[in-house]
């Protein structure tokens, strides 16, 4: 057995609230900043601004957007 199937077992094992505890910390731990992602966020909403304030996109309303995705 793996590593990472040891873990998983010794996990699942744990009461409820340590297994949240758990996930909490192992997700924390994946959300660190990258600057190089940053720049890229940075730069296509840059790019999309400009293509919207130029016409050469469009903006879709808050309830069009709701009412595509909502669930019914």
């Amino acid at each position: 057995m793996s590593a990472t199937n040891d873990l998983i077992k010794q996990a699942l094992a744990l009461p409820p609230g340590e297994r949240i505890e758990l996930i909490e910390r192992v997700l924390n731990s994946l959300d660190q900043p990258d600057e190089a992602i940053d720049k890229l966020w940075a730069e296509e909403a840059e790019r999309r601004l400009e293509d919207y304030r130029s016409g050469k996109m469009e903006s879709v309303s808050m309830e069009d957007v709701m009412a595509k995705y909502s669930v019914k």
